[in-house]
């Protein structure tokens, strides 16, 4: 009786590669696909966000002259050309909001000192910059 072969003879078509080298290839190649993308991903959020970020604005000090207003400095910083708005908002000691502007900026420089003048519904205990955002 003559025996049969299984298997085909070693080195004569190439290494065969065991389940375990091969689930090892697939991973890192995932890994590696993955990891592009996540950077892709963070390049992008970043560039966008350095490209859309024309005008940002902070507030140097506040001022409740009355019970039914507020005296806001803000410091904007944009380009030269560029027009945006800024939001401020006053709030009572419980919190809620008695006020709120949106204040445009449209001189032709790149950094602007300008006290704001806002109008509130009672007294106003802090004042806040919401957020600057272009025209």
């Amino acid at each position: 009786m003559s025996a049969v072969r299984e298997d085909l003879p070693e080195g004569r078509y190439g290494r065969a590669r065991s389940a375990d080298e091969r689930t090892d290839h697939r991973l890192k190649v995932t890994g590696a696909v993955l990891g592009t993308l996540f950077l892709a991903m963070i390049v992008w959020f970043g560039w966008s966000h350095v490209t859309s970020t024309t005008i940002s604005g902070e507030m140097i000090k506040f001022d409740v002259s009355a019970a039914d207003e507020a005296k806001v400095h803000l410091e904007v910083r944009k380009d030269r050309d560029g027009a945006g708005y800024c939001t401020v908002r006053a709030l009572s000691e419980d919190g809620a909001e008695v006020g709120r502007k949106d204040a445009l900026f449209d001189q032709d420089a790149a950094r602007v000192d300008q006290v704001i003048s806002l109008r509130t519904t009672s007294r106003a205990t802090a004042v806040e910059l919401v957020g600057c955002s272009p025209a």
